[in-house]
């Protein structure tokens, strides 16, 4: 598992970024090597990407960006990823608020570093298709991510 992280100036506690999405493609026995990008931003910069690729006019915590995202053959990232012969297969981007994130883990009692951890499983998730637009798919990808997160901060 590469990751390659980009902090543009924040403040971010201190977690492992490849240990969190190594730990995401063990859970899902995908123990193949990957490359996923993971960008700490600010409130402005995330808001101006949701704006654009989402059509949100606010901030938000986590953004995924798949690279497959798009293909008319993509259809579950998961499945191809675990059929890919590639080494070191691009999964995507993940971009997090760590404003957002403090204010969050502040709100729910949680540290920064649990709250980034679970934007980075969430992230991760999405960019090996999971989503939660429906209920069960939602009570399937947050009963994932939780255990996951569990695991993690072991």
């Amino acid at each position: 598992m590469e990751v390659i992280i980009d902090n543009r100036g924040q403040d971010v506690p201190n977690i492992d970024p490849e240990k969190i999405c190594s730990a995401v493609l063990d859970e899902l026995n995908l123990a193949r090597s990957a490359e996923v990008s993971v960008v700490f931003t600010d409130d402005e910069e995330i808001h101006e990407l949701n704006r654009e690729y989402r059509g949100v006019d606010r901030p938000t915590d986590v953004l995924s960006f798949c690279q497959n995202e798009g293909d008319e053959d993509f259809d579950d990232v998961n499945a191809d990823f675990a059929a890919c012969e590639e080494e070191n297969e691009v999964l995507g981007d993940i971009v997090i608020s760590v404003p957002t994130a403090r204010r969050q883990a502040a709100e729910a009692g949680k540290t920064p570093e649990e709250e980034i951890t679970l934007l980075i499983i969430h992230g991760t998730l999405h960019l090996l298709g999971y989503d939660h637009a429906e209920p069960e798919e939602e009570r399937e990808m947050f009963a994932l991510q939780n255990e996951i997160l569990a695991k993690c901060l072991k």
